[in-house]
C-alpha cells in the first residue's frame, strides 16, 4: 500500500510542478483564448497570494499527506521553497521566493496589459 501512496504523492508533485509552470508562463500560451486568459489571471492571483501569506497550498497538503501515508517523513514548509532548496541551493531564501512570485505576477500582467492595449488601440483606430 505504501507504493500506492508514493505513486499518488508523485502524481501530486507532477501536478504541482505543472501548475507552477502554468502560473509562470501561462500568459505566453493564452493569446486569443479568453477563457484560458481568465483562468491564468486567477492562477496568478492565487500564486502570488499563496507565496506571500501563511496559507497552506492544498496540493502541498495532499502531497505531504500521501508521503506520510506511504510511511515517509514529509518535508516541512513550502513546496516551491523545499524543491528550490533541494535543486538550487540549500539556503535558498524565502524572501527571494516571495519577491519572485511578485515578479512573475507583474511580468505576466504586463503581457496581458500590453495585449489589451494593442487590441483596443487597434480597434480604436479602425
Amino acid at each position: 500500500m505504501s507504493d500506492f501512496y508514493l505513486l499518488l504523492a508523485g502524481f501530486v508533485l507532477l501536478l504541482h510542478f505543472l501548475f507552477n509552470v502554468w502560473v509562470v508562463g501561462g500568459a505566453f500560451v493564452t493569446n486569443g483564448r479568453p477563457t484560458l486568459e481568465r483562468l491564468h489571471i486567477l492562477s496568478l492571483f492565487y500564486g502570488v497570494v499563496i507565496e506571500n501569506v501563511a496559507w497552506p497550498c492544498p496540493l502541498t497538503v495532499a502531497q505531504k499527506w500521501f508521503l506520510m501515508k506511504a510511511g515517509t517523513v514529509p518535508y516541512q514548509g513550502d513546496f516551491i521553497l523545499h524543491y528550490l532548496r533541494v535543486v538550487v541551493a540549500p539556503d535558498f531564501p524565502l524572501a527571494l521566493l516571495r519577491w519572485g512570485a511578485i515578479g512573475v505576477f507583474l511580468v505576466n500582467m504586463a503581457v496581458y496589459a500590453r495585449r489589451y492595449a494593442r487590441t483596443h488601440h487597434h480597434a480604436f483606430h479602425h
